[in-house]
């Protein structure tokens, strides 16, 4: 073989390779796709969604679909030029720069548990907003979740600590307690009741200047909303997490606390971050989640107020999309949609 052709032949085989290689090693991009929905009302399932014990609960009928996105390129994969390709092809599937969806300062395994404490968290609150639509009342806990070593906490407060107060004022929330701290000049003293089994402590420490917010004192606690509410409610939702179905939830657990059915028998797909007051805040993936809703057979899909536009303009046809802001408006919407009386804000 002549050198020319040698020459030609290693050229095409470095072509190839450096092709090769370009589509199997890993690229930093995540792939969102339509994921499963979940019947939040179904109660004939071996584990049902949600379980209300201490209280009455009512038959329905119906179906509150808790709508997902699945992700490849998430915690614990990476994703390869080949597959990425093939979804910017694919319209229902989006293609995002991974740090977009994940932290790169956080390693797969903090994400995977900041993603299940979010599930967590959305439950506890979804709960409470749903009893405080039903004017039901519970109790507000701020609890201590970590001491950072060698903050002027450490060694002074633990985790499991309840903070009643601050400076002898009453605190219900945590930022209601994070806010009086930073109230205090940097160097001056705070005074921090806690319950720590079963008594009660004053605690007096001085603040240090927070090394994010300059002019900001902080003790070195992170603190966490908690309630204690009159029954238990427990939710199964498998691997599933983040915050996004806080609204589906709260709509679920009123459902079964109150005689009849809010959605009059239709299905429809919710989806929506939710406080304990009951604002609905936006979600991420929301054009798959309506994909994915159409897909597993729901008519109305209801979407926060913030997501409206992308959640039309990727509806499929027949879906019906709507505009979403508080608790209280989904149950209007949901009392319009069952009696056909009324106006049902849309996100056309």
């Amino acid at each position: 073989m002549s050198r020319r052709a040698v020459t030609l032949l290693l050229a095409g085989l470095l072509v190839v390779g450096l092709g090769v290689m370009s589509v199997l090693l890993p690229v930093p991009y995540v792939i969102l796709q339509p994921g499963p929905t979940t019947d939040m009302l179904a109660s004939g399932k071996e584990e049902a969604p949600i379980t209300i014990k201490g209280h009455r609960v009512y038959p329905t009928k119906g179906e509150l679909h808790m709508v997902t996105v699945a992700y490849l390129g998430g915690p614990g994969q990476r994703l390869d030029m080949f597959s990425a390709l093939r979804s910017w092809m694919n319209p229902e599937d989006a293609v995002v720069p991974r740090e977009a969806i994940f932290p790169p300062e956080q390693s797969d395994q903090q994400t995977e548990q900041q993603i299940d404490q979010q599930m967590t968290d959305s439950q506890d609150t979804a709960t409470a907003a749903a009893l405080t639509e039903l004017e039901v009342d519970y109790a507000h806990i701020v609890g201590v979740a970590a001491v950072t070593k060698g903050k002027p906490a450490d060694g002074r407060l633990q985790p499991g600590d309840v903070i009643t107060a601050v400076d002898g004022t009453k605190v219900t929330t945590s930022s209601g307690a994070a806010e009086r701290i930073r109230d205090h000049r940097p160097g001056s003293q705070v005074e921090v009741t806690v319950e720590r089994k079963g008594q009660t402590r004053d605690v007096a420490m001085t603040t240090v200047e927070s090394p994010d917010e300059p002019g900001t004192s902080i003790v070195g606690v992170t603190v966490q909303q908690r309630y204690e509410f009159p029954f238990d409610v427990s939710y199964a939702v498998g691997e599933i997490g983040g915050p996004s179905a806080g609204l589906v939830f709260a709509l679920s657990v009123i459902d079964k606390l109150t005689p009849g059915s809010l959605t009059g028998g239709k299905n429809i797909a919710v989806t929506g971050t939710i406080d304990p007051s009951g604002k609905v805040g936006p979600i991420g993936g929301v054009q798959q989640k309506v994909v994915g809703a159409a897909h597993d057979g729901a008519k109305v899909f209801f979407a926060p107020a913030a997501n409206c536009r992308d959640a039309a303009a990727a509806a499929p046809e027949g879906l019906r999309v709507v505009k979403i802001e508080t608790l209280d408006a989904a149950m209007k919407a949901l009392d319009a949609l069952r009696t056909g009386k009324g106006a049902v804000p849309s996100c056309d």
